[in-house]
């Protein structure tokens, strides 16, 4: 196989703090061993650690898999004063969120309840509240917090030197957002197996300047795995606000993701429920209620295990609309925008 080939493969990959130069051009690409099954490219990172570095080996490996899908791909790193190649094990304080109030995860047990979505609106919700907020996307494999807030195409700024390296949270409406989704390209796949998942995860949070704030949110990916686990376990997570819908396959899933923060091993207070799409409403008519997804499930869940129903959102057009469009709907002054802002009272409360 052909080096060449595998460097211009490579110069797909650009440093997002380094003017968007390939790590080609950087000289970041070091050894490239190739075989007819097998591509090893070795990445030289400085002897201080790039708080970018799970990125770069993520988005090489991904380089290197959509160019050459028939053959195996390692990317191993070293640091510019040692020759062998090592798996140095990243090191992470909890200096970035020592001035934060709260750390809040946002969690639920499936996909397609519209968690994000509300992560997002309590963000803004907060905010408009008067209170000083960050959201951390931490769902890696499927960032949207870019799409919902028209912050596409930004990426943060990094600084700091001897391994003191932060990143800078995008602002906006009020909020400090950070999300990987910045520093991947829109139809960039991230081929990462779960403890790199973690780790890169890890420094979305861990090496970021946010600074003071009452509240941090952590947009939660979902289900029960490796990520969740991480980061209750690395992370100071102080509660969790767990989002579902009233339809029974998802109260289903729901249940599970409440016993992750009740197990004993990870003991993390529960705030409540949010009953999302709880009701249907048209804009024409916004004092009918149709109930598609059933009726009360959430309220139900949570009055049988003795938790609180945070609030009941319903499901309106403008939602889904001001999401597409980078505008979130507790920016707005309809029922919808209210509801969460209702929200975010409660949580400011009992948080």
């Amino acid at each position: 196989m052909d080096i060449h080939e595998i460097q211009s493969a490579l110069l797909e990959v650009v440093h997002p703090a380094k003017q968007n130069k390939s790590i080609v051009e950087l000289g970041m690409v070091g050894d490239i061993e190739a075989t007819d099954r097998k591509i090893t490219v070795t990445l030289i990172f400085p002897k201080r650690r790039d708080p970018l570095a799970e990125y770069l080996i993520g988005a090489a490996r991904a380089a290197l898999i959509r160019n050459f899908p028939d053959v195996e791909s390692e990317v191993k790193t070293v640091v510019a004063e040692d020759p062998k190649p090592a798996k140095k094990k990243l090191e992470l304080s909890d200096d970035g969120i020592k001035r934060i109030g709260k750390v809040i995860g946002i969690a639920s047990g499936k996909g397609g309840v519209g968690k994000s979505t509300v992560a997002v609106n309590l963000a803004v919700a907060l905010a408009r509240l008067g209170y000083k907020v960050g959201l951390a996307d931490a769902d890696v494999y499927g960032p949207s917090v870019p799409t919902m807030t028209a912050t596409q195409g930004m990426q943060p700024a990094a600084y700091g030197e001897e391994g003191h390296e932060l990143m800078v949270p995008i602002e906006k409406y009020g909020v400090k957002w950070m999300s990987i989704g910045y520093f991947a390209g829109e139809d960039q796949a991230l081929i990462w197996r779960g403890p790199m998942a973690c780790s890169a995860l890890k420094q979305m949070i861990l090496q970021v300047d946010w600074g003071e704030l009452d509240f941090l949110l952590i947009d939660l990916p979902p289900g029960t795995g490796d990520i969740h686990i991480s980061l209750v376990q690395d992370i100071r997570m102080d509660s969790a606000i767990v989002v579902t819908t009233p339809q029974k396959v998802a109260i289903s899933d729901v249940r599970k993701g409440i016993g992750l923060f009740q197990n004993e091993n990870v003991n993390r207070r529960i705030l409540g429920i949010v009953e999302n799409m709880a009701w249907f409403t048209p804009s024409e008519h916004p004092d009918e209620q149709y109930f598609i997804f059933g009726r009360d499930g959430g309220a139900e869940m949570a009055a049988g295990l003795g938790l609180d129903l945070l609030a009941q959102i319903p499901l309106v057009q403008s939602v889904r609309e001001s999401g597409d469009a980078g505008q979130p709907a507790a920016l707005g002054t309809g029922p919808d925008a209210q509801a969460f802002i209702e929200l975010a009272g409660k949580v400011a409360e009992i948080a």
